[in-house]
């Protein structure tokens, strides 16, 4: 599980900062989480092929978060893209991007659907065989969600001497992986945990954007191996955090401490501070595994 940090800071781009969007790689599939302004040419800094998304994610409708769709979307166009792309977002989405593709006679040329998304509760908005993806409420001035990407528990593996001790021939492997247990030609039962061993462990990545302190996420998220959890503010600025429906890097701290998670990383910071070193110090305080995210900065789990 990799995740590629293209955004991270709160309202306004700037020369050397960008808003959120970042990108999961998650079991072989590339989810665009979020979509600010800039994420196009953070694509290309950090060579991720744009041919390989086929899923958005959008919390919510502020423009430091999705400003940079639209965009996106016609560039797609431009690349003479054919594959179907979906796009998650809250209730509004479509009509927004499409009456700006409208206006600029600029429809795309492969499938573009939408997603949108209204309910108050946890709900799964993608599944295949490998990844499942569920909301996370937020509380946020606007309707928000965050994500929560599940693995899904992949095949045994197989214990090869085991099996060659048997003289199990090489057809029944498949069989062997998916959990069967195997019966000999002289009628022994061969139970399947002889021959296998444990998959490797399931990983899951939530992502909460902007939102105020919130304790009603906790159950969505509990054990989580990696959550992102917005830090917009220091704790000096608790006042300003409830004000505008954010949260500060040790209320951040305090959910990833009450979800038991085993690492937090922090972002969407505001440009009042002079070093976002100082988010990872108050989140310490709380919380001993922190990592901060950065525009361009890579995790690998």
């Amino acid at each position: 599980m990799k995740l590629t940090i293209l955004g991270c800071y709160a309202a306004t781009p700037r020369t050397f900062t960008n808003p959120t969007s970042q990108v999961l790689d998650i079991k072989n599939r590339l989810f665009l989480i979020d979509c600010g302004e800039g994420t196009q040419v953070q694509l290309r800094k950090n060579k991720i092929r744009f041919s390989k998304i086929n899923h958005i994610f959008i919390s919510h409708l502020h423009g430091d978060h999705f400003f940079g769709l639209v965009g996106l979307v016609s560039t797609f166009t431009l690349l003479n893209r054919t594959t179907d792309l979906h796009i998650y977002g809250p209730k509004g989405i479509k009509e927004i991007i499409k009456l700006q593709l409208r206006l600029s006679n600029s429809w795309t040329n492969y499938g573009l659907f939408f997603h949108e998304l209204e309910s108050l509760e946890s709900e799964i908005v993608f599944e295949d065989d490998k990844v499942l993806v569920k909301t996370i409420p937020l509380k946020h001035r606007v309707y928000t969600n965050g994500f929560l990407f599940q693995e899904k528990i992949g095949n045994r593996k197989l214990n090869l001497d085991a099996v060659q001790n048997y003289e199990i021939e090489s057809c029944y492997y498949q069989i062997i992986k998916n959990g069967k247990d195997i019966t000999l030609e002289d009628g022994r039962i061969i139970e399947n945990d002889k021959l296998t061993f444990d998959p490797v462990p399931a990983k899951n990545y939530a992502f909460c954007s902007d939102t105020v302190y919130n304790e009603a996420m906790l159950p969505i998220i509990e054990n989580i191996d990696v959550l992102y959890h917005e830090s917009t503010f220091l704790q000096s600025e608790e006042n300003l955090a409830k004000k505008t429906l954010h949260s500060t890097a040790k209320e951040a701290a305090t959910i990833a401490f009450k979800a038991n998670a085993k690492q937090l990383i922090l972002g969407h910071y505001s440009t009042r501070y002079e070093s976002i070193e100082l988010f990872k110090e108050e989140a310490e305080t709380i919380f001993s595994e922190v990592l901060l995210a950065d525009d361009g900065k890579s995790f690998e789990f």
